[in-house]
């Protein structure tokens, strides 16, 4: 009998449809330099410092991969989606290794990881060695991280030997962070710049995804050793067009610039895609918000200035790439502010020059206002492009109409918050959770055993 994974391989066709000329959409990276301008609708073109328009390649949003984050599990999931019925791109370096997209991609580890406080950027201590080097903190409270950052490595929820006290399925993060006796700042840090929380909500519901969030962190650091994160060179924009290959390879068909008309619904149910008068039919149907914007609400905005360099940031040793995050509590906000940088070194800007993008999400009438505080730490700014975007939501879960609607990708400068979104449609589409291990299986049976 045919399990329901194999009737998806053997009987379901997969036409993607994107508006646009170019792979990515949203997230694409824009070359030359020069179209990056009009995109703006700047008067002037690119003076000559800029260097050839050609050797730019500039993401409209920018992201980092974590090393041994969701983003590798969800190039598994996506694959899955890919074969199974897709207008879509979209946890992701173990998964790029067992869908081998990696013979078209290529990745640098980003060179830093820091956390502002207090006005200067500091480097993330995440080991028990760089918690007792760091200047983030007094000698005490150096002691009192190590010991926290000793109890996370050793924690293991099989084990309760290692609980320590903490019951991890009742027990807030609160109550661990008191336990330890850390401070306001170094749970600053902690929260926002291991863990990857976007808000404080996490401190009073139970610790243990916090506790996994801080190990995934470690054990990404201890696998590159400069930071948890890698970067595509040649942009962001290198991945979608990774899956489009693969897709291909599995029977896929992959349209540019091809107009979406009407989405063509029958009974309440999808059928079809109405393009340039013809109907692609379909029973389901993946697709970003601007695809249907009947069917989702809108949930915020969200700011990225994207700044053209003639220098590394300051107080990074001078990284040719580097995440920065600015804790909420930090400059008195209620959500963080993000600034992802690179560089020539990713074949992304011209040779000496520097691509930082600084993202939150807009709490007030004055969003340029708002992240003043991360374009401080990059001065001087040769130029700036500002965009504020409306994020979106679905209104319904798709399982009637079998239209199946991803959110908008969020401010921060990691593929966590996407992942999740991916997983969501994916447990929507099929009724059942991402079960990664019987994938993996799945994987082995078509490639061979993983040899990692």
């Amino acid at each position: 009998r045919l399990s329901r994974y194999d009737e998806i391989l053997l009987t379901v066709k997969v036409l993607h449809m994107d508006r646009n000329p170019y792979y990515g959409g949203e997230s694409s990276s824009i070359t030359p330099l020069e179209e990056l301008y009009k995109r703006f609708t700047l008067p002037d073109s690119p003076p000559e410092s800029m260097g050839r328009g050609r050797d730019w390649n500039v993401d409209l949003i920018p992201k980092f991969l974590m090393a041994n984050g969701q983003y590798h599990v969800m190039l598994w999931v996506l694959f899955v989606l890919i074969c199974y019925n897709c207008v879509t791109a979209g946890q992701l370096v173990k998964m790029l290794l067992y869908t081998e997209v990696t013979r078209y991609l290529d990745f640098k580890v980003v060179e830093g990881s820091f956390v502002y406080k207090g006005g200067k950027i500091y480097k993330v201590p995440s080991t028990e060695t760089e918690a007792l080097a760091s200047n983030l903190m007094g000698m005490f409270e150096k002691r009192r991280f190590r010991k926290f950052l000793v109890f996370v490595a050793n924690f293991d929820e099989n084990d309760p030997k290692t609980f320590e006290g903490v019951d991890p399925k009742t027990t807030t993060m609160r109550d661990v962070y008191k336990k330890f006796d850390l401070g306001q700042d170094v749970i600053d840090f902690t929260g926002h710049a291991l863990a990857l929380y976007r808000t404080d909500d996490y401190l009073d519901v139970p610790c243990l995804e916090t506790i996994n969030r801080i190990k995934l962190y470690s054990e990404s650091l201890a696998r590159y050793g400069k930071s948890p994160y890698l970067y595509p060179l040649y942009g962001l924009g290198e991945l979608p067009q990774g899956f489009a290959r693969l897709s291909a390879i599995y029977g896929g068909t992959y349209m540019l610039n091809k107009p979406v008309e009407e989405i063509v619904m029958e009974g309440g149910h999808v059928v079809g895609v109405k393009s340039e008068g013809e109907v692609a039919r379909c029973k389901q149907l993946i697709c970003d918000p601007s695809y249907i914007p009947d069917r989702v609400r809108k949930a915020g905005q969200v700011i990225r200035v994207i700044c053209i360099l003639s220098h590394p940031i300051k107080n990074t040793n001078d990284a040719n790439s580097c995440q920065i995050i600015i804790p909420q509590n930090q400059v008195n906000r209620n959500s963080d502010i993000y600034v992802c940088m690179i560089s020539y070194a990713h074949n992304v800007a011209a040779q000496g020059k520097y691509i930082a993008i600084v993202s939150t999400t807009v709490e007030t009438s004055e969003p340029e206002a708002e992240i003043e505080p991360a374009l401080e730490l990059l001065e001087p700014i040769d130029q700036k492009f500002v965009a504020i975007s409306d994020l979106y939501e679905p209104t319904d879960d798709g399982t009637e109409s079998q239209v199946f609607a991803s959110s908008s990708y969020d401010a921060t400068t990691h593929f966590e918050t996407t992942c999740n979104d991916i997983k969501d449609i994916y447990k929507r589409m099929t009724g059942t959770d991402f079960d990664f291990e019987n994938m993996k299986r799945k994987q082995n049976d078509v490639f061979g055993e993983d040899e990692q």
